[in-house]
């Protein structure tokens, strides 16, 4: 019997510690790190390095396009599935653009150590920006590794839970303990030994595993054998998906030009383009191009518009054709065709499962410290330290749960807690009663008091530890979720693009919350994003039904045999 035909009759905890004990699991706990390290040095803890060089805030402005690298690396993620890197593809299909993407962003560390931001801030914001270039594109990289070499022993289950662990360590070596070394040192030193950090996993990923390009067995040729769909038809289809794919690009580059100008004044609001064209992006990039792959692809199955016979490319423009139709179309073409109508309930699935605190999450400090009057400390020593455990221990949960009960039962759980969770803070909103008496009841304010908290500080500690529990369960159940139905030929773009439509519904939706809570309060704020999250755990349920019984079907095609 095979190692991975053993991997599936070993019971949870065996199937749990063969799954760790792969080199492909240590790996990715590594890329988790390396992925998490610089999304904190560069979104966060820069703006603590800035303000004690007493950098102004309006030239910290131009910083805050950082973050559109990540919200929008979606765009560049074709480019990623279908270049080669000239000299480094031999070393694998995704280690030839991780490792150079480490090695840019260890030496842009190092540099930006020896600068002083006071003197050189163009050249601080320059780097910091192709810092987060590099990192976006660090990620999309990742996720696409994940799903590429994911196999019955290193499960995605499994991949995806170590990830989140990596990457929530990161999260606290990148933020907590550098404001610590920083304290203690000074700031170049501290970026000094991340940049350090990202060169030594630079050259761990030269022994990682990887998987060579996977273009079918003729490459861009077998689009244009009998049964595929005419050049002509795809010509259209590729130009209406590439004008809205050019319109993003260009839509973003030109904010990120005007956010660069010297003058504070004229630079736009980052919020807000994210909050108007964030959505439109979106629309235009994934939900646009996929209702036109899925027609394209239901004429091609059913002999619509296509080829009799065999053809041949004559020109420049029938190979760039080939090229951009399988860059930008085929990715959505694969998954529409292999979800069918299912995919209006997985794209239900994707926008609906994080929504119950992709909405309020901007909203929390604002809860915490304006509605229930903590202080900062409070709020730091709750949610930053104490809170960061229990995500990941939620994480830890959640791949544990993998182990035992599944996949789409842990995806269920996530949801379901998730919702709970919001229940939580509905009752601080209240004032707590039921959370202070459930806190004496276990001993949990007792506990917190060996620490100097009191019960005011026993409450939000719990409530807290009941959403990140939450949260790391259902972050690791989703990563999971999100990788199983992306395929290994376009996992890059499949992988980029559905993640994205989780972006699309926090911007959507946290205009509208903000006007509720200052309708309604945060008390029936809270019972509604609960109600939400109801939605989620059913259409959890519909596609367990779907799921169960499509792996049915794949084992017993034949119902005389599946008898």
């Amino acid at each position: 019997m095979s190692e991975t035909a053993k991997a599936e009759d070993k019971p949870g905890f065996r199937k749990l510690i063969a799954s760790l004990g792969q080199r492909k699991t240590g790996m990715m706990f590594v890329f988790g790190f390396s992925a998490g390290l610089p999304y904190s040095l560069l979104l966060g803890t820069l703006y603590a390095w800035l303000s004690d060089a007493k950098v102004d805030l309006e030239t910290m402005g131009v910083f805050s396009l950082i973050g559109l690298a990540y919200a929008f690396k979606f765009l560049w993620s074709p480019v990623v599935d279908r270049l080669k890197i000239p000299g480094l593809h031999r070393l694998g299909r995704r280690k030839s653009w991780l490792i150079p993407a480490q090695l840019l962003l260890g030496a842009i560390l190092l540099t930006l150590s020896v600068l002083n931001p006071q003197t050189s801030i163009g050249w601080f914001s320059l780097l910091a920006g192709m810092g987060a270039f590099a990192s976006a594109t660090q990620d999309v990289v990742i996720d696409a590794w994940r799903v590429d070499v994911a196999d019955e022993v290193a499960t995605l289950d499994m991949l995806s839970t170590v990830y989140q662990l990596g990457y929530r360590i990161a999260a606290l070596v990148g933020g907590a303990l550098a404001l610590f070394l920083a304290d203690a040192y000074s700031w170049p030193l501290v970026y000094a030994l991340m940049g350090g950090i990202m060169i030594v996993i630079s050259v761990a990923t030269f022994f990682a595993p990887d998987t060579l390009a996977t273009d079918g067995p003729d490459g861009d040729n077998a689009l244009r054998m009998a049964g595929q769909l005419d050049p002509k038809i795809r010509a259209y289809g590729l130009a209406i998906v590439g004008l809205l794919w050019g319109w993003a690009l260009i839509r973003v580059g030109v904010f990120m030009v005007q956010s660069l100008g010297s003058d504070p004044e004229l630079r736009p609001d980052s919020v807000a383009f994210i909050q108007f064209n964030g959505p439109l992006i979106v629309i235009a990039t994934v939900i646009i191009p996929a209702i036109i792959a899925a027609v394209l692809e239901y004429w091609r199955r059913n002999g619509k518009h296509v080829l009799q016979a065999d053809t041949q490319r004559e020109t420049t423009f029938d190979a760039v054709l080939d090229h951009g139709y399988r860059a930008l179309v085929l990715p959505l073409a694969d998954i529409m065709g292999r979800l069918g109508w299912a995919a209006i309930l997985v794209l239900a699935l994707i926008l609906s499962y994080r929504i119950t605190d992709n909405i309020w999450g901007s909203f929390a400090y604002p809860f915490y410290l304006g509605e229930l009057q903590y202080t900062k400390s409070e709020v730091a020593v709750a949610s930053k330290f104490f809170g960061v455990g229990m995500t990941m221990l939620g994480i830890a949960l959640g791949g544990i749960s993998f182990a035992y009960f599944g996949r789409m039962a842990t995806l269920t759980i996530g949801a379901a807690t998730a919702a709970a969770s919001n229940l939580l803070y509905a009752n601080l909103a209240a004032g707590g009663a039921a959370i202070a008496t459930f806190a004496k009841v276990t001993g949990f304010t007792w506990l917190v008091g060996l620490f100097g908290a009191d019960e005011r500080m026993a409450k939000l500690m719990l409530a807290i530890t009941g959403e990140n529990l939450a949260g790391g369960l259902a972050g690791a159940a989703f990563v999971a979720y999100l990788s199983s139905i992306t395929s290994k030929q376009y996992s890059a773009v499949q992988y980029a693009l559905l993640s994205s439509l989780t972006f699309l519904i926090g911007t959507l939706g946290r205009g509208a919350l903000g006007e509720m809570i200052e309708r309604n309060g945060y008390y029936q704020i809270f019972l509604f994003t609960a109600a939400l999250g109801v939605a989620a755990i059913i259409l959890c349920l519909f596609e367990w039904v779907r799921t169960n019984r499509n792996s049915v079907q794949e084992k017993h095609p034949n119902p005389a045999v599946a008898d």
